[in-house]
């Protein structure tokens, strides 16, 4: 564990940092899948307002 003491005897405790990595951009089968999932998405939202509407 990393700790310092400051001037006043205040102990300070600091967390170990991450390493730092740019992200990538999705695959084709990445991107293909995250408009299926969109589209299901879309179709379940669509379905709940239909049936709120028609219990109403």
């Amino acid at each position: 564990m990393y700790t310092t003491v400051n001037e006043n005897g205040v102990l300070n405790n600091y967390p170990t940092e991450p390493q730092v990595y740019c992200a990538e951009y999705p695959a084709v089968w990445e991107q293909r899948n995250y408009v299926i999932q969109g589209a299901i998405a879309t179709i379940f939202v669509t379905a709940l307002v239909l049936v709120a509407f028609a219990v109403s």
